[in-house]
């Protein structure tokens, strides 16, 4: 099914419209905020009983690829903010209900583990700098991962490696360090944030894990790794798709002219179809895995993890190749950084620089 099918028309408008602005703004535009709120597009992922979306993993992972597919920044904001309020299955009761009671709520952070988190009485010290944290310009609340330390010691899990445990800060409490100087992805934000001695206490701690989810329900159950894979993907399959799509009128307009060959019309045109046919193949295997994890998820034991992990990687893969192949006949224009084909191709490559689609 076409990305298209689950967004309004004027929602499409509305992003598309605004994101040349975002892009010079370096970060999402108020008319796009304002439509993410109004849909609860950050909430995706929220435990209902705080007001969330809670949405089954299918439908997320679909709505996601529609957004990356309407601006490649917008859908990347909302896949990683609302990535994050999945947290909120695993986070203390004693103050997810206020954190998530804001009507702004967007939760940025980082996944690298760049920061220290020092025991002290009542909870910890943090001190820490950590990139790429997509929409924290528009951050309610901000994640980051910390180095568990116990004074001058480091404190070690049951393998004996770092102890490594996520931490929920307000934003007001983070500083803002300007860092995405990147080719695509500019709306954004994906700036970088540093805290110094900062104390918070020990319900902004929590742990990812099923065995730790405090909302009882298969969405908290679902690996996080695979989680990840599958909404990452999707972002670059929903680019892909915007990209097949604009290539449509250009090479309608370049076959009508008298420049191309018979034979060149005719590679076109087979490229195209041929290119369009295998991006939709890798689609329909990535959704078939989701589903089947899914559907094992709701019985009490997600399967098919592998599948999922495999065609993640699969579809990233074929999207980046099947975008590459049909560039050079785009012409100038696709060189153009004001044309919108041009916006989609280097988001694509931007996002899927991800090193976790990287390598099989």
């Amino acid at each position: 099914m076409h990305p298209s099918h689950h967004l309004k028309p004027e929602w499409v408008k509305i992003i598309r419209n605004t994101a040349p602005l975002a892009e010079r703004a370096g970060m999402l535009h108020p008319d796009q905020l304002q439509l993410i709120y109004e849909q609860g597009w950050f909430k995706f992922l929220v435990p209902e009983v705080y007001s969330g979306l809670q949405l089954a993993l299918p439908d997320m992972v679909r709505l996601e690829e529609s957004l990356a597919w309407a601006n490649g920044s917008l859908g990347w904001v909302v896949t990683l903010c609302s990535g994050a309020g999945w947290f909120g299955g695993f986070l203390s009761p004693q103050i997810a209900p206020r954190l998530f009671a804001d009507p702004h709520l967007c939760l940025a952070g980082s996944g690298a583990s760049t920061g220290t988190a020092t025991i002290v009485d009542g909870g910890y010290i943090i001190n820490g700098q950590w990139k790429y944290a997509s929409g924290v310009h528009h951050a309610s609340h901000v994640t980051a991962n910390c180095i568990i330390k116990n004074g001058d010691e480091t404190v070690l899990d049951e393998k004996g490696d770092p102890l490594i445990l996520p931490f929920i800060f307000d934003r007001k409490d983070v500083s803002l360090l300007s860092a995405w100087k990147f080719i695509g992805m500019m709306g954004t934000g994906s700036d970088a944030y540093e805290v110094h001695d900062l104390f918070v206490e020990n319900n902004r701690c929590f742990k990812i894990d099923p065995d730790h989810a405090v909302i009882d329900a298969p969405l908290y159950k679902y690996p996080f790794l695979e989680l990840a894979e599958a909404t990452l993907a999707a972002n670059i399959s929903g680019l892909a798709v915007h990209f097949t799509d604009l290539c449509v009128p250009i090479f309608a307009d370049k076959i009508k002219g008298p420049k191309l060959t018979g034979v060149q019309k005719a590679t076109m045109t087979q490229s195209l179809s041929g290119l369009t046919h295998e991006l939709n193949t890798a689609r329909a295997e990535f959704y078939q895995a989701v589903n089947a994890s899914w559907q094992g998820c709701l019985a009490g034991n997600a399967t098919s993890l592998d599948l999922v992990s495999s065609t993640s990687r699969n579809l990233a893969k074929t999207a980046r190749e099947c975008v590459d192949q049909l560039y050079p006949y785009c012409g100038l224009q696709a060189a153009n950084p004001d044309a919108e084909i041009n916006q989609v191709w280097r988001d694509l490559h931007t996002a899927s620089q991800h090193s976790l689609l990287t390598f099989n």
